[in-house]
């Protein structure tokens, strides 16, 4: 059986988030997922962040799935530029739409330097992903330039996929929960609903 952690970023993912619809898929699946709400997810701090990120690792069984959307991209990468201990690791992580200086409100920006550690990304998980669209607002440098490249990730660029979210058109998804499955190792756009 899988575990899974999903991860918000700033001001939570809302009921109409991919998020939401995956954590319903997974939970359905008879798989253990943790969706924690973050603290202060309007007023985020790195360390309190970090705390709760820590603490979900340590509950889950084994090393679980890894999800991450924003601003919780960036806290990935903090926890992983960090010596990682046993129980702070990952099967697989999906970093998903992070943000960067250019784009980020000023709210998050505690957030920054982001480290860009890519032996320690690598020695965090069995393989970490990014998923960014080449017109998000939040990183207009493109997350593939800005993050994908430095790390040496393989990044899949979603045309028309702003940050990928309700907005953008991400509710349900069934891409991200196939990869999440082990199903493929690409994440393609969300089919627009009929």
């Amino acid at each position: 059986m899988a575990s899974y952690l999903i991860l918000h970023g700033y001001a939570g993912s809302g009921p109409d988030h991919w998020q939401t619809w995956l954590a319903g898929r997974l939970h359905g699946g008879g798989d253990t997922v943790a969706y924690p709400e973050l603290p202060s997810p309007y007023a985020p701090t790195l360390p309190a962040w970090r705390t709760a990120l820590e603490q979900a690792l340590r509950e889950l069984p084994g090393r679980p799935v890894v999800v991450a959307h924003s601003l919780a991209c960036l806290l990935w990468l903090h926890h992983s530029a960090q010596p990682v201990l046993e129980g702070g690791l990952a099967e697989r992580v999906l970093l998903v739409a992070p943000p960067s200086t250019a784009g980020a409100p000023r709210e998050i920006l505690n957030f920054f330097p982001v480290p860009l550690e890519r032996e320690r990304v690598a020695a965090a998980a069995g393989t970490t992903r990014l998923v960014c669209g080449r017109d998000d607002s939040y990183c207009p440098e493109g997350a593939d330039n800005e993050y994908g490249d430095p790390l040496g990730l393989e990044c899949d660029v979603l045309e028309g996929a702003g940050h990928i979210n309700p907005e953008s058109g991400y509710g349900p998804w069934p891409a991200v929960e196939a990869w999440c499955r082990g199903e493929t190792t690409a994440v393609t756009a969300a089919q627009a609903e009929a």
